[in-house]
């Protein structure tokens, strides 16, 4: 499902004890911090959503961010998160030590996990953590992760500019994913002068989900700005079409239905459907693409700040976010009609302008192999039929008429 920006209210609990570390001030006994001399080449994801578990397995982690990297980030607290014990259990235990003390402005990573958060839109009870009523931002992230497992987590709870612009506005992330806007498409204001800072100025790559109907994404706020990645959905390891709840005239399709952690216990999961996790499962696939590359050509960093990258998201070998963005549109495909189930709810994939349908094709595992091998020179993808082309170019043109 695609969400709505509201509010999110968060229930409080009973507070016990955890710590947290302050930048500014250090915490009471010395900590000797970890770090992983050789952390190698990563990639910085930013979910933006209504906040995420961190206590969930799904988002634990054996190794140590890096000194150099929590700096990068801006990180000003460290929180020690309790480790045993139920959800409710854990957070009762850290609730002093740690959410009390979390304000707008800082930057929190949670150690012992991949998730570094922060809440700038100060209109929340407990900043980053999920609401116990909802779980959208934890289901969000656990599709990056799926897509790519080493992908470093920045995430940002809300649903503003200014929440947008918190990841935009960090030159280490790489790529942004946004899964909310409004119902049914409806065109109205909504991120995307946000969303257009981060790409336009800031070089990185952003994918927004069109609506879960079957509106065209074009005049979406978050789908359809021409500097976006629209995100459709499809039944990967369904019968392979359209999913007839979403939103038509993307970029691209990705997987419509996964399994994905929940939101108020520490190891459960549920199957959940819709383009809010079609575009993270986008976003972290784009992120394994990257990583790879940076591992290649020996790039440590991350982001292609046009101050200290030029723009570049993998230094070397100036590759850049439409670089990667191409190479995405040449590697997606259509999947044939005759797969589909008339009893799966989705509509087949027609074989006369499947663009109007999924944009450029789908996309799973299975074009980040061909897009890293394009983008390395290993192996150059073909170029797509001049009718799909042609479709995507005029798909562009309305955006950029519309939009610009």
């Amino acid at each position: 499902m695609r969400r709505v920006p509201l509010a999110i209210v968060l229930l409080l609990f009973s507070s016990s004890i955890s710590g947290c570390i302050f930048w500014d001030e250090g915490p009471a006994e010395p900590i000797e911090e970890v770090v992983d001399s050789e952390f190698g080449a990563f990639s910085v994801v930013a979910p933006i959503d209504t906040g995420i578990n961190v206590y969930h397995n799904h988002f634990i982690m054996n190794k140590s961010y890096p000194q150099w990297l929590l700096d990068g980030l801006n990180v000003t607290m460290i929180c020690d998160i309790s480790t045993n014990g139920t959800w409710q259990e854990r957070y009762e235990s850290d609730k002093e030590d740690c959410w009390d003390q979390i304000t707008s402005t800082d930057i929190v990573w949670f150690r012992g996990t991949k998730i570094i958060g922060t809440s700038p839109d100060d209109d929340t009870e407990i900043p980053i953590l999920d609401d116990p009523q909802d779980g959208h931002g934890t289901a969000v992230t656990g599709a990056v992760l799926n897509a790519n497992p080493d992908a470093v987590i920045f995430f940002v709870e809300g649903f503003s500019d200014a929440a947008v612009l918190a990841a935009a506005n960090q030159p280490l992330v790489d790529v942004i994913t946004t899964s909310f806007g409004p119902i049914g498409s409806i065109p109205v204001p909504g991120i995307e002068d946000a969303t257009k800072v981060a790409v336009v100025e800031n070089r990185k790559i952003h994918a927004g989900a069109a609506d879960n109907t079957p509106s065209p994404a074009v005049q979406d706020s978050t789908a359809g700005p021409p500097w976006s990645i629209g995100v459709s959905g499809y039944a990967e390891e369904g019968d392979d079409q359209k999913e007839t709840m979403s939103g038509s005239y993307p970029d691209i399709a990705a997987d419509w239905t996964q399994v994905l952690p929940n939101h108020d216990d520490v190891d459960g999961y549920h199957e959940t459907s819709g383009t809010s996790f079609a575009t993270p499962r986008t976003a972290g696939l784009l992120s394994m693409v990257i990583q790879t590359l940076r591992a290649e050509f020996g790039d440590s960093s991350s982001g292609a700040d046009p101050a200290t990258r030029s723009g570049f998201m993998i230094q070397g070998v100036n590759i850049t976010s439409d670089t990667i963005r191409d190479a995405l549109n040449l590697s997606a495909w259509y999947p044939s009609y005759s797969t589909w189930d008339p009893t799966s709810g989705t509509m087949p994939i027609s074989p006369v302008a499947p663009c109007t349908q999924v944009g450029w094709g789908v996309v799973n595992e299975s074009n980040v192999v061909p897009m890293i091998e394009h983008l390395n020179g290993t192996s150059d993808i073909p170029n797509r039929p001049s009718d799909v082309v042609m479709c995507m170019e005029a798909n562009q043109a309305i955006r950029e008429a519309y939009w610009d």
